[in-house]
């Protein structure tokens, strides 16, 4: 007898599905032995009260799959036998296997030799006794592969929340960049004009005669920050343009106005 069930969708957390089912079921009293571990399948025997059994585990698709064979032991023989003689009404063999001058196996061969030649179809109510006392491991086993998988669907739902988190600060780091890119590449081209027209005014007034010295270095070290800021911006290192860019500003001002009295001086 074999009972099939499938967790839905914890495939990618199969290897905690198998070990939280093993621990689960153990700490509900079942008997776990023979454990072939690999990485998509598992197969176990479980023993839970007078029920035993294998556990087959397996991937399959986005689903883990649990099969539980179901095995008979000497107890349900005894009892499907007991059915089988009582079903056909051969209360003499009942007799042979409580008497205590025959030995139980003698008994339970005549009593199943006399249930087959009698057409004993009552065999199936010993059976059926016994089928319905090993389906509650079926019931427990069911109840334990449900428990797992709600643990692991809030697992997967947490992961899924913290991956989705991540991808909206990326979104919004990005958006952000985006915003500091355009502000910033504005900032450089209004600097770089500023440097050019102060640059100029320095050569026309130097061919006129004027002392450009002390203007003149200070253009050429804004220059130079502005170069330090746009190799900043190609590197996106936004944290160190604005600070070179505020400088480049100033020196090109202090420019303006040491050309400024330079030409009033001459």
């Amino acid at each position: 007898m074999v009972f099939i069930y499938y967790s839905q969708g914890v495939s990618s957390q199969y290897q905690d599905f198998t070990e939280r089912l093993m621990s689960h079921l153990a700490l509900k009293g079942t008997e776990i032995t023979h454990q072939v571990m690999n990485p998509d399948t598992a197969t176990m025997h479980v023993k839970h009260t007078d029920e035993q059994g294998k556990l087959d585990i397996a991937v399959e698709n986005d689903n883990v799959k649990v099969a539980y064979t179901v095995e008979r032991n000497k107890k349900e023989i005894s009892k499907g036998v007991a059915g089988a003689v009582a079903g056909a009404g051969l209360g003499g063999l009942i007799g042979n296997i409580l008497r205590h001058d025959q030995g139980m196996g003698d008994a339970i061969a005549g009593a199943l030799g006399g249930a087959a030649a009698g057409g004993a179809y009552g065999a199936y109510d010993g059976w059926e006794e016994s089928k319905n006392e090993r389906t509650e491991f079926a019931a427990v086993l069911a109840e334990t592969i449900k428990e797992v998988e709600d643990e692991l669907q809030y697992i997967i739902e947490g992961q899924q929340e913290a991956k989705e988190a991540i991808r909206e600060k990326g979104r919004q780091k990005l958006e952000e960049d985006n915003a500091k890119t355009d502000e910033f590449r504005g900032m450089l081209e209004d600097l770089y004009g500023q440097v050019l027209a102060v640059q100029e005014e320095i050569g026309m007034a130097g061919s006129e005669g004027t002392n450009v010295t002390k203007p003149k270095g200070r253009i050429d070290r804004a220059e130079n920050l502005y170069k330090e800021a746009q190799a900043a911006f190609d590197r996106m290192e936004f944290n160190t343009i604005k600070p070179k860019i505020t400088a480049a500003q100033n020196l090109v001002e202090k420019a303006r106005e040491a050309l400024s009295e330079a030409q009033s001086g001459s």
